[in-house]
């Protein structure tokens, strides 16, 4: 197996990046070689009217922020834990239906992994992480027109994929997703493949 790097598309909100990023932390969880930049991708953002302010800039926006913003500042202080919180934001909220605007929720989230809240809430005062995602957005939005979650970013490439079963074993997962890594780095002959109708 090639070891492969790539980045990948998040927002917390996305039910196939929910079902994406399952198959790739059963992956990297069973050894993987995958070395994964998980690139945050707020569609606020993209869901914004014409003459909006920048969702970054208007704290009317912040909590829909809020979970990006703690999974970045947990990548930069709690890398060892941060798969951890990544895989349980997405169950938080799809599994449990939870509520991605709780700041007390997702903290208790991030303390449950390990992490210290009071270092993250410091770093997120310290607007890094907003930062973050306004440059992450601007760059993948207008350099690689991505345009939602989850896009694979590979060099210069960026390509959009939507699974649909969720993860259930490790191997099985490896092998979707080094499927998906040999098309699109190996043979990138399909620009385009979508069933008109589920197929099941």
């Amino acid at each position: 197996m090639k070891n492969r790097a790539f980045a990948i598309t998040y927002d917390y909100r996305c039910p196939f990046a929910r079902i994406l990023h399952g198959h790739l932390v059963l992956g990297l969880r069973a050894g993987a070689p995958w070395e994964v930049e998980f690139l945050p991708f707020t569609l606020t953002q993209g869901h914004l009217e014409p003459g909006d302010a920048d969702c970054w800039d208007d704290e009317s926006k912040a909590p829909d922020l809020l979970a990006l913003e703690i999974s970045i500042a947990a990548a930069e202080l709690f890398p060892d834990s941060f798969l951890d919180l990544h895989h349980e934001l997405f169950e938080f909220r799809h599994g449990k239906y939870g509520d991605l605007r709780n700041a007390d929720l997702l903290y208790g989230l991030a303390q449950a992994c390990g992490m210290d809240i009071e270092v993250l809430k410091d770093h997120l005062a310290s607007g890094s992480p907003r930062a973050q995602i306004a440059k992450q957005w601007r760059h993948l939005a207008n350099d690689l027109e991505v345009f939602g979650v989850p896009t694979f970013v590979i060099g210069d490439d960026a390509i959009f994929v939507r699974l649909l079963d969720p993860a259930t074993d490790a191997q099985a997962s490896i092998a979707l997703i080094e499927g998906l890594l040999a098309q699109m780095i190996d043979q990138p002959t399909i620009n385009e493949f979508k069933h008109t109708r589920l197929p099941y």
